[in-house]
């Protein structure tokens, strides 16, 4: 989920979520756990198919039935708009390459360019998973 909408509520057979001390796969039966989420690739499968996500920031929490995902981005792969995401990454590279020409840059600049340039590079790699269906 996203403070805009509701993504998946499905049946799955597993869960990999991009923690924020590291990716964590969950199947059934798990025990409960609670992690933030840095920006990532999750994916859940259901039989053979996969099905891949782009998400960012929030909290995952994780019961032996059950796995909920509170994200502050969430997009599914097919819905990604790949040219939107290329001038996204193009914009936050040329910002990191201006702030690291000029030392007197705000840290806080550096760090927002870096964060844009991750959820781009991200959108694209999920947006590639709906075109080669893994």
């Amino acid at each position: 989920m996203t403070p805009d909408r509701a993504l998946v509520r499905e049946e799955v057979d597993e869960v990999v979520v991009p923690g924020s001390q590291g990716e964590f796969g969950v199947l059934p039966g798990h025990t409960p756990l609670l992690s933030t989420l840095k920006v990532g690739e999750l994916w859940y499968r259901q039989g053979q198919e996969k099905h891949y996500m782009a998400i960012a920031f929030g909290f995952v929490e994780v019961l032996p039935d059950r796995v909920t995902v509170l994200a502050q981005v969430g997009e599914r792969a097919q819905e990604i708009d790949v040219q939107r995401a290329e001038r996204a990454k193009q914009r936050a590279e040329q910002r990191l390459a201006q702030a690291q020409s000029q030392l007197t840059q705000i840290d806080f600049d550096i760090e927002r360019a870096r964060i844009a340039l991750m959820k781009s590079l991200l959108r694209l790699q999920v947006a590639s998973r709906a075109r080669t269906r893994v």
